[in-house]
This record gives C-alpha cells, structure tokens and sequence, in this order.
C-alpha cells in the first residue's frame, strides 16, 4: 500500500513538471554545461603546493575537472551531461554531451585527478561537496545503460575508489556536523553519499552519521535562514537527509517537532546576479525545491503537510528556473546543474 502511494505521488509530480521540462529546456541547461566543462579560466583553485612542480595550470593539475571555474562545479557540470545525455538519448544536444564527457573521462585523466586527490597535504581537498557530487557522477554512468557510460563509469572507477576511502576516513571522525549554507554542510554531502555511493559500508557509514547528528534535533531556526551567501537551507537540508534514514511514520513524527513550521518560506531575491557570492541565492531557491519535494516524499501519502510542502517548493522551484539564463559565468557555471538535479528529480527515491 505504501509503495503504491509513493508511485502515485512520484507521478503526479512528474506530470506537473513535465510541462517545465522537455528536452529543449534541456538542451539550454546542457549548453550551459558545454561552455564551461573545458573552459580553463577564469578558475578559483584550492591548491596545496607541496614543491615547485605542483605549480602548474588547472588543466594539469586535474586534467579530468578542470573547467566550470572550480572543481567541484566541473564534477557536477560532467554529471549534469551524463543525466540529460541519459534522459534525452536522441535529442540534438546528446551527441555534443557524449563528445565531451570523452573527452574528459579518459583512463589517463583519471589516474592523474586519483593522484592529485591522495596527494600530499590534500586530506580535506573538496571535502565534503566536491566528493559527494563525484559519487553522484559516478553512480549516473554506473546507471547509465549505454556502451559509453560503462565505458565512462569504468574509467572514473579509480576516482570514485579514492573519494570512497576519503570520505570512510574522515566521517567517523567528524564530531560534529557542520551546519553551513555553502559547500561544507555536512547534510547535504551525506544525502547525495547515501544515494549514490557504491560502497555498501561507506553508505552505511553515512547513514549512521545522519541519524548521529540529527536525530535529536528539534525546533532548528528556521526563521534565522538565509544567510546572504547561501546555496543550501541547514534546515531543511538536514530534514532533506533524515527522510533517507527514517521509515515514513517515524519520519512524520521527527519532522513535526523539527521543522514545524515552514509554510512563510518566501523564494529569494538576488540583488546582483554578477556577484559570484550574492548569486548564490539563486541557487538556494533551487536546492530548497528539490528539497522540500524530497520531504515530502519521505512523509505518508496522507500527512497533512505534503500539499503545503509541494506549494511551497513549486514557489521556489519557479523562482528558481527563471534564474537559470547564464547571462552572468558567476551563476551559469553551476546553476544548470542544480536546475537538471530539480528538473530530473534526481534527490527522488528511484529516480
């Protein structure tokens, strides 16, 4: 009964997306993805030098992710490619899609961004975001059913065996979570680690730390959010993981005492799109819809707070979308990505 329920909820949110998201909204999110996954500069690189020869450019130093203005956004750029090319097999941008996620995925561009990632003085390299999305790219070609994606999925396969042992290494020893709104939140990583990793014990891993640092909490602030630089709500992000933990009733019961109130949730103006830091409100307006989507499909079918959940997220989720022009690199090298992760509901239990 419970089963049939959620199909039934994942459905009627397809059909009222579908009218949002075809492939030729696709493609202008693909393009968006092909301009910047080998455009080197401008490139904001976090960097540990341990010698004179690990000065070098972007493209040598990860020859794989360079491009999109930072790794982490180049990660996701490629996954971005993977999912559209994946979903629209024969729409006009596919072939451009697959050229270039060749063009970067080669067993040798992997060994050497393997390398990079356990080199010296590199423990905390993109950690967490960076390497939660890296998993996300590599269960999408792990998916993927093409003799390209395997190929692909293959070839990341050292990467992803790197960012496991990474993140197996340093969650048990995290003592507490970090609740930011940018790329060191820790709710965020652990929900896309539990989608994706490939590794049954990191999964776990994963979801023991969940439960470990959020099952308790009660009331979170939600009044004090944004914070003017943020992508990511701490609260709702981390009611976003605990539904990937929890069965639906007991989920119901944590939410209730968590989050209990978010109906005022407004979607956020960016005063300057230009502004690297300001847009990332832009991005928040997208993160909160997937979300707010994703509680409510932790919740029962008949918990009086889905219509309100998916009324609030539809707010954001308009909002959102509109601000996905690339006009401005400062938001187009990554706002695509988030865009394809709403507009495919990716987050979604069998999406």
């Amino acid at each position: 009964m419970m089963r049939c329920a959620f199909a039934a909820l994942l459905f009627l949110t397809t059909s009222l997306h579908a009218a949002d998201f075809d492939a030729k909204a696709a493609e202008r999110f693909a393009n968006l993805a092909l301009a910047c996954v080998h455009k080197e500069y401008p490139n904001k690189i976090a960097h540990s030098l341990n010698s004179d020869q690990d000065v070098a450019p972007p493209r040598a130093l990860t020859p794989a992710f360079y491009g999109c203005y930072d790794w982490h956004s180049s990660v996701h750029g490629h996954w971005l490619l993977a999912r559209l090319a994946r979903t629209f097999p024969d729409a006009p941008f596919a072939a451009n899609a697959r050229a270039a996620l060749q063009q970067s995925i080669t067993a040798e561009n992997i060994a050497k961004e393997a390398a990079y990632l356990r080199g010296e003085g590199r423990a905390s390299f993109e950690r967490p975001y960076g390497l939660a999305w890296l998993l996300q790219l590599a269960a999408e070609l792990r998916e993927w059913d093409d003799p390209l994606g395997r190929e692909l999925s293959a070839n990341l396969r050292p990467l992803e065996l790197a960012a496991n042992e990474r993140l197996a290494t340093w969650l048990p020893k995290l003592s507490h979570p970090v609740r930011s709104g940018e790329h060191s939140q820790s709710a965020f990583a652990l929900g896309l680690i539990i989608d994706s990793a490939s590794d049954p014990a990191l999964k776990q891993t994963a979801r023991d730390a969940t439960r470990r640092f959020f099952e308790k909490d009660k009331a979170c602030p939600l009044a004090y959010e944004p914070s003017g630089e943020d992508f990511l709500s701490p609260c709702i992000a981390e009611a976003d993981a605990m539904r990937r933990v929890l069965p639906p009733k007991a989920y119901a019961t944590w939410l209730a005492a968590f989050l209990p109130r978010f109906q005022s949730l407004r979607p956020e103006v960016v005063v300057d799109p230009s502004d690297p830091k300001l847009a990332h409100l832009d991005g928040l307006n997208l993160s909160r819809a997937w979300m707010l989507e994703g509680i409510a499909s932790g919740l029962p079918a008949n918990d009086p707070h889905v219509a309100s959940l998916r009324k609030v997220a539809a707010a954001h989720r308009k909002a959102g979308l509109a601000s996905v022009t690339g006009e401005h690199y400062e938001g187009g090298h990554w706002l695509g990505s988030f865009a394809v992760y709403l507009t495919t509901g990716r987050g979604l239990s069998g999406r």
